[in-house]
């Protein structure tokens, strides 16, 4: 005798509902090909132009980019991947680009959205696919959920359109559990479909026992960074006891040599430290942002070399 929980779709069911799911706040990675619409999906799932976009096969997002809004109350974070299948860039390069899209997605995210533009499937599709498990691991596709671009050119069922869709196709639906969702970019202001896609992700992790998704890299990755952050904020608390030191030394010489304007050197002496002290705290601040630009053989002169390249004072 079968019974539905017995199902595979059964048991999704039943765990979904094990692990009641409200997400405060949600990780989402953006992977696919070059001009498959990710920074505009970023956009519309933003509500605002915060990434490059392009419509041209050319890669726009060179870098791999975070960004943070709040979205149907949550605070939702995306990662833009840069051209990772851009031809044009040194294997170096991808590399240090996968490792910030680590960086940046740790813990790990909560899903992967992989972009799939409407229209014949082509090899760079392929590549994408290939990517997601070489990146994330084999594990990671429990955690995916396509997402095709183009909606405004849908003109039929769109079901129907994916049940008649290629084996290529088909076979990337069936690592992802048939999980799919469809946007038209032209109407970000249609919140409906943004939401839909949010609660797709939620029902997603509930299934997965209600968390996000990791593994022995991921694990790696956050404790490098906290070892990092610990680093450079040790750093930045010695640098700054060195600058109080120096500035109060200046200060002494100025105060035994100008007894007359002696309020008038304490008002300065107290203004330059207020301000050192703001400094420091303000790069101690920044430290995960910094962290997460490097990659694990940085030195620390490497780290402070990032800090100074985005600005972050």
């Amino acid at each position: 005798m079968s019974r539905d929980v017995t199902t595979e779709a059964g048991r999704r069911r039943r765990r979904s509902m094990d692990y009641p799911i409200n997400m405060s706040e949600v990780r989402l990675v953006v992977v696919g090909r070059t001009g498959s619409g990710k920074s505009s999906s970023g956009n519309t799932i933003l509500g605002g132009p915060i990434f490059t976009a392009d419509v041209s096969h050319l890669s726009v997002t060179k870098q791999c980019c975070k960004q943070t809004g709040e979205v149907c109350n949550r605070q939702v974070t995306i990662i833009d991947t840069p051209g990772l299948f851009d031809t044009s860039q040194e294997d170096e390069y991808v590399k240090r680009e996968i490792a910030k899209c680590i960086n940046m997605s740790a813990p790990g995210p909560h899903a992967i959205l992989l972009v799939i533009k409407l229209g014949p499937f082509t090899a760079e599709e392929r590549d994408a696919v290939g990517k997601v498990e070489e990146i994330f691991g084999e594990d990671a596709w429990k955690y995916t959920i396509v997402l095709f671009t183009y909606g405004d050119r849908v003109t039929s069922d769109f079901k129907q359109l994916v049940e008649k869709a290629g084996p290529e196709l088909q076979a990337i639906l069936k690592k992802v559990a048939n999980r799919y969702h469809v946007f038209n970019n032209l109407k970000a202001n249609d919140r409906g479909q943004v939401l839909g896609l949010l609660e797709k992700v939620e029902e997603m992790v509930g299934a997965n026992g209600g968390q996000f998704y990791s593994n022995y890299t991921y694990e790696e990755v956050s404790k490098m960074l906290l070892k990092r952050e610990k680093e450079l904020r040790e750093f930045y608390d010695k640098k700054l006891e060195e600058s109080i030191k120096s500035v109060e030394s200046k200060y002494e010489k100025k105060l035994s040599e100008a007894q007359q304007e002696r309020q008038k050197v304490e008002n300065s002496l107290q203004s330059e430290l207020q301000e050192v002290k703001r400094y420091y705290h303000a790069l101690e601040r920044g430290v995960r942002h910094v962290v997460e630009h490097t990659v694990k053989d940085d030195s620390m002169e490497d780290i402070l070399k990032f800090h100074e390249a985005l600005k972050l004072n």
